[in-house]
């Protein structure tokens, strides 16, 4: 990966505004540290405070068990070829209840095998959502039935906001910690 496009913010270096709504991050269940986008982020505050209040509650307060919250977060990581996301939520999802053979999957653009039916539900939803744009009446059924017309909008949050996070550490070129193996190839 090439050198990251944005300079590490400090306090000394962030503007009054900057400071408050990476007080507000950090402050929040994510704890402290401005990992993963929110640097890059920061260059616009008020979309960064946007940005971390709807990602708190995909991450915390999602209707879905966390270990199908996080297979879709691989998934749209995956799709966006995006590193250190896969990287963070590869270990967070295993640490949920994921198998990891189902994220190794995943990271091999591979359907996984020995999914439950609620594992092959998100699975389904979420690689036709970002493979195609849409979603089945049958893709979409098999989530309404487990989980609600919530349980439907929480999964199409997830993605979505995973998306926009996996684009934004492509744009800032986000790296791994030191020594760390790229979890993904490109896709082909």
């Amino acid at each position: 990966m090439s050198a990251p496009r944005f300079t590490e913010l400090t306090p000394e270096t962030m503007t009054a505004e900057q400071r408050r709504v990476a007080e507000a991050i950090q402050s929040g269940p994510r704890g402290a540290g401005l990992r993963g986008p929110f640097n890059a982020l920061l260059r616009a505050p008020d979309l960064a405070d946007l940005v971390q209040r709807v990602g708190a509650y995909v991450r915390y307060s999602s209707s879905l068990p966390a270990a199908l919250n996080e297979l879709a977060i691989v998934i749209a990581g995956r799709h966006w070829t995006a590193q250190y996301e896969f990287y963070a939520h590869r270990k967070l999802a295993i640490a949920a209840g994921l198998a990891p053979a189902i994220v190794d999957a995943v990271a091999q653009n591979q359907r996984p095998a020995g999914m439950t039916a609620e594992e092959a539900a998100v699975y389904d939803f979420a690689t036709s959502l970002v493979g195609t744009g849409a979603v089945s009446d049958a893709h979409y059924a098999a989530v309404l039935s487990r989980w609600g017309e919530r349980g439907v909008m929480d999964l199409t949050g997830a993605i979505g906001y995973y998306s926009l996070v996996s684009m934004v550490l492509n744009v800032a070129r986000v790296p791994l910690p030191p020594g760390e193996t790229p979890p993904l190839k490109p896709r082909g």
